[in-house]
């Protein structure tokens, strides 16, 4: 198996798992198939010859980010009915489709580990520096806005999912007398 097949099967999962997190309707799914994602984007960018940002792409998508979004959902405060319903979403049949697409990446992951080495990597690395060079100089407006719409996103999050205080006229209020 070579590096091109592995590049194929990965572009692949990462399509297809992306595609699963926009059509999910549960966030907590959704998030299940976005680190599965993640996780083929990096095999992608390893076998393009780029392990600096295979590891960054672990790091801080499958990381932080996913992270972020857990901590998204805590303060959109599922209440119980929720919980109740998630219980019945978890049967084994709709549970198939992620184990099918985490067991193909385990599979391109222990081929890579086992038969690696410099043999199967592109002539050409990109190394940190050069990353570096890349998100500070030509893509630094892209970088910067990346973080805005991540910020804007945790704000209005946060704004829909906060408990409103009813508000009541002073004079439809119950007084005791």
């Amino acid at each position: 198996m070579g590096m091109d097949v592995i590049f194929y099967i990965a572009s692949l999962v990462a399509i297809l798992s992306t595609v699963m997190v926009i059509t999910r309707y549960n966030m907590v799914h959704a998030l299940l198939y976005l680190v599965l994602s993640f996780m083929a984007i990096a095999i992608v960018f390893y076998t393009l010859g780029a392990p600096f940002m295979a590891a960054l792409e672990i790091i801080v998508y499958a990381g932080a980010i996913v992270v972020l979004i857990v901590f998204v959902i805590m303060m959109l405060n599922i209440r119980d009915e929720s919980v109740a319903e998630e219980k019945r979403w978890m049967d084994k049949r709709k549970m198939l489709m992620p184990a099918v697409i985490s067991a193909i990446l385990l599979v391109e992951l222990i081929y890579i580990i086992s038969y690696g080495g410099n043999d199967i990597l592109p002539d050409k690395m990109v190394d940190a520096k050069e990353v570096g060079l890349s998100l500070y100089g030509p893509y630094v407006i892209g970088v910067e806005l990346s973080g805005i719409l991540l910020m804007a996103g945790i704000v209005g999050a946060y704004h829909l999912g906060r408990q409103k205080k009813k508000v009541v006229h002073r004079f439809l209020e119950k007084t005791e007398e």
